[in-house]
């Protein structure tokens, strides 16, 4: 394998590696990010934020602009219905924040409750209206705007590569596709097999995301489709070793073991640390209770430790008193 193989280009910002940490709502914030990128992840992505909450100056919004050197490459993911308020953002980010390389502009979230206000994926019904859009957003900004597109909006309305060549018109530096159409929301499969040989298709890096649970899942992804990189998001929640994994086979060929429990354990506490430090105890904890037990997902007998975290958890005191329990 080359050892050049995993590295590419997004605009002028090189990225070094496979794996990309998706942006989940309620997870990837500072702190996980931080946490994440020592297992090998090339390009970090933030939670999505909303235009007008940069516009009104709404303080959590701000809080999601906020990023490290730690975590560098890392691309601020926004989420609007019109170009011009879009730009309004990023020029707030850029005053707000120079620790940051490339704008991502959501174009794949799928909930009604964005989809409804005219943003998210229901952007991708119109190519043409896109295509205008970005040419506005594009040339607005120094920094590579990407995008994350979906499938289409149905099976009835499959459009992703007429959306990628009107992206590639208007001057955007990568196009992330989760293969799934909006109509599916998170479930049923993922069809990668509609993506065949997509990258030989395009002039620009293609990323492409959904139930990236294991290596043989984004070995498989990546073979079908030719992309660059995998978006790793729920299949990484409570297993940053899939992220070494996937990171570690690219490079050196070398499939890795996973995790033991005692180092999932160790890597939920150094976690642990890091929210706390983020978000403050009360609500680190709350946000824990959502995302520990999964650092115990796939070992035998965790079910009642599990259901301890979800439901009992209050302090970090607990949280090691409920996980010291294990080790006895």
């Amino acid at each position: 394998m080359s050892p050049l193989s995993f590295m590419f280009k997004i605009g002028n910002i090189e990225i070094e590696g496979k794996v990309i940490l998706a942006p989940m709502a309620g997870v990837t914030s500072l702190a996980y990010r931080d946490f994440m990128k020592p297992f090998g992840v090339a390009l970090t992505v933030t939670e999505m934020v909303s235009d007008c909450g940069l516009i009104y100056e709404n303080k959590k919004t701000l809080d999601y602009i906020k990023t490290s050197n730690i975590e560098r490459p890392v691309a601020i993911q926004l989420f609007g219905n019109d170009a011009e308020t879009i730009i309004k953002a990023m020029k707030i980010v850029e005053k707000e924040n120079q620790n940051f390389d490339i704008f991502d502009i959501n174009l794949g979230c799928p909930v009604p409750k964005v989809t409804k206000a005219g943003s998210g994926s229901v952007l991708l019904k119109n190519p043409a209206k896109l295509q205008d859009m970005f040419t506005k957003i594009c040339t607005s900004t120094s920094k590579p705007v990407t995008a994350k597109i979906r499938l289409g909006w149905s099976d009835e309305t499959i459009n992703f590569l007429d959306n990628i060549k009107a992206l590639e018109n208007a001057g955007v530096k990568a196009i992330g596709i989760h293969a799934r159409t909006t109509a599916q929301l998170y479930s049923g499969k993922p069809r990668y097999e509609l993506l065949n040989d997509l990258r030989k298709k395009m002039s620009i890096p293609l990323f492409v995301s959904g139930d990236i649970y294991s290596l043989d899942d984004a070995i498989n992804a990546l073979n079908i489709t030719g992309a660059d990189a995998v978006m790793v998001a729920r299949g990484g929640v409570g297993n940053p070793t899939l992220v070494k994994q996937i990171d570690h086979f690219y490079k050196t060929g070398e499939r890795l073991p996973n995790a033991s429990l005692v180092e999932n354990i160790e890597y939920l506490k150094q976690f642990t640390d890091m929210l706390i430090n983020e978000k403050g105890e009360y609500r680190a904890m709350s946000l824990l209770r959502g995302i520990s037990p999964k650092f115990l997902d796939g070992f035998p007998g965790m079910k009642p430790y599990k259901n301890m975290l979800a439901q009992s958890l209050t302090t970090k005191e607990s949280l090691h008193r409920i996980l010291d329990q294990i080790n006895k």
